[in-house]
């Protein structure tokens, strides 16, 4: 085994946090055996330790992640007949997380393991979440539908998402499927975060009828500090900073909203506002491989607020209906017409999203410059980009928020629902209203 791999596990080992998470007895035996430890502790591509013992039956488990600090990201506990006992994990925004499988029942599936949330650490006290279908952690076939995701701590589901990829990977698990209720979005773009969707051909529209393979590919997530995690697969895809995540706009063949961006610019990777095709502000620059480079402080926004005009936010209720699964689109109507809205003075993002919903002035301020920049003729299709990007940035959570508000409903109410296919046939007309009124605003028409 590599001596300066065995030096940082056994560094590890001595920390409170991971003895107390891991099998750390059985890894102190392994390390005794620099042969057998040589197969079974390996590093990870960008530098992490992933550490697995020998299991009876079946072959060995994974016990153990490190990052390439060696802070503790999972540990998992078997049972002597090779099924999974416990298992915690760590999430990007820094919760611990724990599995407890076979733990619980659902209406709709029956068994199901119970996600908690750890707030004290691995061996602290456990506040139950929600739970998710019960799978067979020893030999994975399918990805399990989550009762509530709306009770996870933001990246809580991709943490738990990558151990059931990287579990998969584990047992050689070529093919997955999701086979679950409310097939949305904001979960298609969740699982791109641990898997690769197989063939190119409209995978949003397989995935909602059920038709789309999944490879596992797990990522690897490193924390730099407390409040900084950098995701990495074949390179940087994600950071979250200070409670803010930031995306790669390119995932596979498709492209997702990423109003925070992670973006390659001259031989750096930097994390970034961004807003209508351009940069808004930088906040982190790191080196290829997500180590640290500096973190730029944006300048204070000193205006007062000022109140959406009903007309735009009318708009954009319709624009992330037209955008959302059919069955969402009453709970996305209540949702956002209950939403106060305004243009705030924000530090560091673009949107606040709470009791009401605050938009930054720097975000109506590229939405004038580009109107202000555009032809006559192109003037509609600025204030239109405009308000597609104000709908970007709230769509997911307020469909988030209408999918459980669309459980807490009766199961005839939610079969109607799912029912429900038609598009509301004012949905154009309030969209060009919303576009004129910020025309308008802007000093045209």
């Amino acid at each position: 085994m590599n001596p300066a791999l065995a030096a940082r596990l056994r560094r590890a080992l001595d920390t409170p946090l991971v003895r107390a998470a891991s099998a750390a007895d059985g890894l102190v035996t392994l390390l005794a055996r620099p042969g057998e430890a040589s197969r079974l502790v390996t590093a990870t591509p960008h530098g992490g330790i992933i550490c697995f013992l020998p299991s009876r039956p079946g072959a060995p488990r994974r016990v153990l992640e490190l990052d390439r600090g060696d802070s503790l990201v999972t540990a998992l506990a078997w049972a002597d007949d090779g099924r999974l006992s416990s298992a915690v994990v760590r999430s990007a925004g820094g919760d611990w997380i724990a599995v407890e499988p076979r733990a619980a029942a659902h209406e709709a599936w029956g068994l199901s393991d119970r996600l908690c949330r750890l707030p004290d650490g691995p061996r602290g006290p456990r506040q139950p979440l929600t739970v998710f279908q019960a799978i067979d952690w020893e030999s994975i076939t399918h990805i399990p539908p989550l009762a509530v995701p709306a009770r996870l701590p933001a990246g809580a589901g991709t943490a738990v998402l990558n151990l059931v990829a990287a579990l998969a990977a584990d047992q050689g698990a070529s093919r997955l499927r999701y086979h679950g209720p409310y097939p949305t979005e904001s979960l298609f773009t969740a699982l791109l975060e641990s898997f690769r969707f197989l063939g190119d051909a409209d995978p949003l529209g397989r995935f909602a009828d059920g038709t789309l393979d999944w490879a596992p590919a797990p990522h690897e997530r490193h924390f730099l500090a407390e409040d900084l995690c950098v995701q990495l697969r074949s390179g940087v895809e994600k950071v979250v900073w200070r409670g803010r995540a930031y995306y790669r706009e390119e995932w596979q063949s498709l492209r997702r909203h990423a109003p925070r961006r992670v973006r390659d610019l001259e031989g750096q990777v930097r994390c970034s506002l961004w807003a209508l095709g351009a940069a808004v502000e930088d906040h982190l620059v790191l080196d290829r491989d997500g180590r640290l480079l500096g973190t730029l402080a944006p300048p204070p926004d000193p205006r007062p607020p000022a109140p959406l005009a009903p007309p735009v936010r009318d708009g954009l209720a319709a624009l992330i209906r037209a955008r959302s699964a059919p069955a969402l689109a009453g709970q996305i109507h209540e949702i956002v017409g209950a939403l106060g809205m305004e243009w705030a003075g924000l530090t560091g993002d673009l949107v606040a999203l709470g009791d009401g919903v605050r938009f930054a002035w720097r975000l109506y301020d590229a939405g004038a410059a580009r109107a202000a920049a555009a032809l006559p003729a192109e003037r509609l299709g600025a204030g239109l980009a405009l308000l597609s990007e104000m709908a970007g940035l709230i769509g997911d959570a307020v469909r988030g928020r209408a999918q459980a508000a669309l459980t807490r409903l009766p199961p005839d109410d939610q079969q109607a629902a799912v029912a429900h296919t038609e598009v509301a046939p004012d949905t154009a007309a309030l969209i060009a209203r919303a576009v004129s009124e910020l025309l308008r605003e802007f000093g045209g028409s």
